[in-house]
C-alpha cells in the first residue's frame, strides 16, 4: 500500500490565488535562543491559502460554516480522475464519460497540478460540470487548482456545489497519484465560524483496508 501526502507545503514564497503579495503566508520567528530559552513561530495566513476546504459562507451570504462540519465526510473512499487531457476547463460533457455514482467523493487532477507556480488558466470546473455533479449527488469534491472555478460571474460553480451540500476542497497536489480508487482523510485544524479551513490530505491505495502499524 502507498501513502500519498497531496497537501501543499506552507511556505512564504508559494503559490496563492492571482499572485497576491497580501495573500502570501508570514512565517515569522518570535523568540529564538538568542533572546529567549524557546524558539516559537508565528503564522499569519489567509484561510483559503494552499490546500484547504471552503465552506458556503464564502460565497453565500448567512451561508454554514465551519461548526457545521461532519468529519466523517473526510474519511471516506475517494475516485480520482485523470483530466490532464483537458487545458481549460471540466465541464458536464466531460464528466459524462466518467463512473459517477450517488455519494461519491471525486478528485479531479488536470494539469494544474504540474506546475508550483500560480497558473491565471487554471484548469476549473465549469457551470455546467457543476449542476451536473449536484444532479449525481455526489458528496464532495476536489481539485488541484486554487479555485475549483474562475472568471465566471457570480460564483455559479461555488454556489451550485455548496446549495447541494457537496464539500468543496481546493490546492490538492495530485503529480503523482494515478487515476483509481483510494481511501482519503482530508483532517482540517478546527476553527469556530470559518468560511475555509486549511486541510493535510492523505491518500491510501488499494488495497487499503491494513493501515501498517508503527514497529
Amino acid at each position: 500500500m502507498k501513502i500519498y501526502d497531496v497537501s501543499m507545503t506552507i511556505t512564504p514564497d508559494m503559490q496563492v490565488y492571482k499572485n497576491l503579495e497580501s495573500k502570501k503566508p508570514i512565517i515569522e520567528v518570535v523568540s529564538d535562543f538568542s533572546n529567549s530559552s524557546a524558539h516559537e513561530t508565528k503564522l499569519s495566513m489567509n484561510l483559503h491559502t494552499g490546500t484547504h476546504m471552503d465552506f458556503p459562507l464564502h460565497m453565500i451570504e448567512n451561508g454554514l460554516t465551519s461548526d457545521a462540519l461532519d468529519i466523517t465526510r473526510l474519511i471516506t473512499p475517494v475516485k480520482v480522475f485523470d483530466m490532464t487531457h483537458l487545458d481549460q476547463k471540466i465541464t458536464e460533457e466531460d464528466l459524462k464519460k466518467l463512473d459517477i455514482q450517488i455519494s461519491d467523493f471525486l478528485l479531479f487532477k488536470t494539469i494544474n497540478s504540474y506546475d508550483e507556480k500560480f497558473i491565471s488558466e487554471f484548469v476549473y470546473i465549469d457551470e455546467s460540470a457543476s449542476l451536473y455533479l449536484a444532479s449525481k449527488k455526489i458528496s464532495g469534491v476536489g481539485v488541484d487548482g486554487l479555485g475549483v472555478e474562475r472568471n465566471q460571474a457570480n460564483h455559479p460553480t461555488h454556489k451550485n456545489l455548496m446549495k447541494n451540500d457537496i464539500i468543496i476542497i481546493e490546492g490538492l497536489r495530485l503529480k503523482d497519484v494515478k487515476q483509481g480508487n483510494y481511501f482519503m482523510y482530508a483532517l482540517p485544524i478546527k476553527i469556530q465560524h470559518s468560511d475555509a479551513l486549511p486541510l493535510s490530505v492523505i491518500l491510501l491505495e488499494e488495497p487499503y483496508e491494513h493501515i501498517p502499524s508503527k514497529s
